[in-house]
């Protein structure tokens, strides 16, 4: 399909021509708390002062420019020579300390990697996930959604964010790259620390030394697993490849794929559309899922490159070497794409796109829809406990993320364990 070229935005109206992020005014902030509870009205008033590109602030002194424009997001993600992922010139300005670094920094595999190096990282990672039994996934994530179910069940009551989404997501990456709880429990805890952005040094160092304890007890002790394939692939990974290789699997399979089950959960409580409609069989759980990955994706903001030189793009002077992030949700919503449909439409942009599209998306869908089925079958009056004006959001520049989701239900009897 040939897309129609980006329209450009009409600065007689707007922020005038010149870089986002040499601009003298202020930048939007993605790391306010402001931000993380009303993003799409910051969308919206990005979008009517800058058009498809803004000057935005990721967390202190790390100036950014946002691309919110549907159509310049799908150029930018299909020219990786002119957009990098590489960010290596980038990070000798930015302190060890800055809590985005460690989500944004250079390292050897895929999501940071340009060229030949991309390519080979790439394709170790999708060995590795290609060859996961679709249909056994199914059964794995019955098998560990249900002793979760079942430990609240009774009570009446529960934060699905704590009690089930994160416990699920997190077993079921376990269980896929064959991972020892021992080892998991401090991979979990560095990647928290990374996505919240405090600690997230420590963080880092938590996540490197656990995922090494993994990779060398894969090569000692090959299992029937993700990292056994990806450890034992002919092209060879060092133990330092191993381990970054790992690190995308982690930080891709924890907190999105939560985010990507409590999002969804939230949509069929609270709306009539989904809620009566989902439980009723009009409309399937898949159809809730493709309506948030179009409003409110896991990963909001995110597939980050790093122009190799000064480039004009829509009118506006991009400078070299400086974060262009792209706001999948911004893009999803873009008025000049936008047509109300979600039902069956797989258009949206949240698992990125051209050479970096996320190679787990058909996986994460399959995973979220059983976590979510699972637990409707098992509790089909499920409410929320609260308004929906009374949750909060995590603040943060990358993810879409509520702090709880507090429902009540009738209390049931705990369910037979697969």
């Amino acid at each position: 399909m040939t897309l129609p070229p980006s329209p450009v935005p009409r600065h007689s109206d707007r922020a005038p021509l010149d870089s986002p992020i040499d601009t003298d005014g202020p930048r939007v902030s993605l790391h306010a708390p402001e931000f993380a509870a009303d993003p799409h009205g910051a969308y919206r008033a990005m979008r009517a002062k800058y058009g498809s590109l803004v000057p935005v602030e990721l967390a202190p002194d790390v100036p950014a420019t946002l691309v919110i424009g549907y159509y310049t997001a799908v150029r930018i993600f299909n020219d990786p020579d002119h957009f990098p992922a590489d960010p290596r010139i980038w990070q000798q300005d930015i302190p060890a300390e800055c809590p985005v670094r460690p989500m944004m920094q250079w390292r050897p595999n895929a999501l940071r990697s340009a060229g030949a190096e991309h390519a080979r990282y790439r394709q170790i990672n999708t060995a590795g996930l290609d060859s996961v039994d679709h249909y056994g996934l199914h059964d794995t994530v019955a098998r560990l959604a249900v002793p979760l179910i079942n430990e609240f069940c009774a009570d009446g009551a529960a934060d699905l964010v704590r009690q089930y989404a994160f416990p699920l997501a997190f077993a079921v990456l376990n269980a896929l790259l064959g991972c020892p709880a021992e080892i998991a429990q401090q991979a979990a805890a560095g990647m928290a620390a990374i996505f919240e952005g405090v600690d997230a040094e420590r963080g880092n160092k938590m996540l490197v030394d656990s995922l090494l304890k993994l990779t060398l007890l894969k090569r000692a002790d090959p299992g029937d697993d993700v990292t056994t394939r990806m450890v034992h692939h002919p092209s060879e990974l060092s133990d330092t490849e191993m381990v970054h290789q790992l690190a995308t699997l982690y930080g891709a399979g924890i907190e999105p794929q939560q985010n990507l089950i409590v999002n969804t959960l939230l949509l069929i409580l609270t709306d009539e559309r989904f809620g009566g409609s989902v439980l009723g069989g009009s409309l399937s759980t898949r159809d809730a899922l493709d309506e948030v990955l179009f409003n409110d994706p896991p990963m909001a903001n995110f597939c980050i490159s790093f122009p190799k030189q000064p480039i004009l793009i829509d009118g506006v002077w991009l400078p070299a070497n400086q974060p262009v992030v792209i706001s999948m949700a911004a893009c999803n919503n873009d008025p000049a794409i936008v047509g109300n449909q979600y039902a069956g439409n797989r258009s949206h942009l949240a698992w990125g796109a051209g050479p970096h599209v996320c190679p787990a998306s058909s996986m994460a869908y399959l995973i979220a829809q059983d976590a979510i089925d699972q637990l409707l079958d098992a509790l089909p009056e499920l409410r929320l406990a609260t308004e929906p004006g009374e949750l909060t959001w995590r603040p943060g520049p990358f993810h879409r993320a509520l702090t709880a989701l507090p429902v009540v239900f009738p209390a049931s009897p705990p369910l037979p364990e697969v």
